[in-house]
């Protein structure tokens, strides 16, 4: 995690656009960046939707961190944490010296456009090698949202912390990418709040999720729950966002699927036949898979086949992760060897 920072791929190349997606627990939180770095893109007016050269990749993972952040305080203010070289407070008796934490700085701002031209202005702390970046991002979406909002009003019973241990290292929690993605770390994907257990008995704490309605959504599929019926259902506030953007969780691993088409979550009509950019950060991966969904001439359906057969042996992956959102699609790859 403190090796991880946000850097682009090749300048005037086909993924000038995209992060480096590193392997680990940060790769979730460059996938929701990266998602974020798209919706610049695409939908902010005069926006160079290419981002080919440095100074416009530096532009776009500026807009892509200062809208995360903002968020996060609710449209109201952001804290943007950086790392200086003295120490910013006496480490009490205990505490592991880390290198990071004690040298923090932390600069609020009740602008957007403040918070926006001070990322800028300090880019190279995000995104140079060794510089911390994903960790810099971390506290400073905590400190943006507040200790006592993202306690006492977003996690509940079933999470208490952000990070979760994972083959050596820490992944990222649902709350986590909840709190990228919506600018709250509620622990579940469900819509609302749910007052009661599965007998009808009031909860003791409620449990949370999405309340909201956000720009970038979220798809999950897993290949070993999918098939015996435990993969949590995702509520139609992540499902259906405001933009066609959604970061996947795929096996435990994050991609981006997108559309350059505005209009395909508010016309059904569109939802006929469309197409799908789909990312998934392989460095062997030199351009976006092109992925056209038939929603309306054809049906594939999960009752037809054997129940003791894996859906994956006859499907990949990011078409059953498709399926949750549009069930019965034909996904056509277009002359991409179908992968992940």
């Amino acid at each position: 995690w403190k090796k991880s920072s946000f850097r682009f791929r090749e300048p005037n190349s086909e993924l000038s656009y995209t992060l480096e997606a590193e392997r680990g627990g940060t790769r979730a939180v460059h996938m929701v960046i990266q998602a974020n770095i798209i919706k610049h893109l695409l939908f902010t007016p005069h926006a160079d939707h290419r981002a080919g050269l440095p100074k416009e990749q530096d532009r776009a993972l500026t807009a892509a961190l200062a809208n995360v952040l903002w968020t996060a305080g609710e449209d109201q203010a952001a804290t943007v944490s950086l790392v200086t070289c003295g120490t910013s407070f006496n480490p009490p008796l205990g505490y592991k010296v880390d290198s990071v934490t004690e040298r923090l700085h932390l600069f609020r701002f009740s602008r957007k456009e403040d918070v926006r031209n001070f990322i800028h202005e300090h880019i190279r702390c995000f995104k140079e090698e060794g510089s911390h970046g994903v960790i810099l991002l971390l506290y400073s979406l905590i400190f943006s949202r507040t200790t006592d909002r993202y306690i006492q009003e977003d996690l509940d019973p079933t999470t208490s912390q952000l990070l979760q241990p994972s083959l050596g290292s820490f992944a990222c929690r649902q709350a986590l990418l909840n709190l990228l993605l919506t600018g709250r770390a509620t622990p579940n994907v469900f819509n609302g709040t749910v007052q009661y257990d599965e007998n009808g008995r009031l909860l003791e704490r409620p449990l949370r999720g999405v309340l909201t309605r956000s720009d970038i959504g979220y798809l999950h599929w897993s290949r070993e729950r999918g098939g015996s019926g435990k993969l949590p259902e995702v509520g139609s506030m992540l499902k259906t966002p405001r933009l066609p953007i959604w970061v996947c969780c795929i096996n435990g691993t994050c991609s981006v699927l997108f559309s350059p088409n505005r209009s395909l979550l508010s016309d059904w009509r569109m939802e006929h036949l469309f197409e799908l950019y789909f990312y998934n950060g392989q460095p062997t991966q030199r351009s976006a898979a092109l992925l056209t969904i038939d929603t309306h001439s054809h049906h594939w359906e999960l009752k037809a086949l054997d129940a003791h057969e894996d859906p994956e042996k006859r499907f990949p992956s990011v078409e059953m992760t498709i399926r949750t959102k549009w069930e019965g699609a034909a996904i056509n790859w277009n002359g991409t060897v179908p992968f992940f």
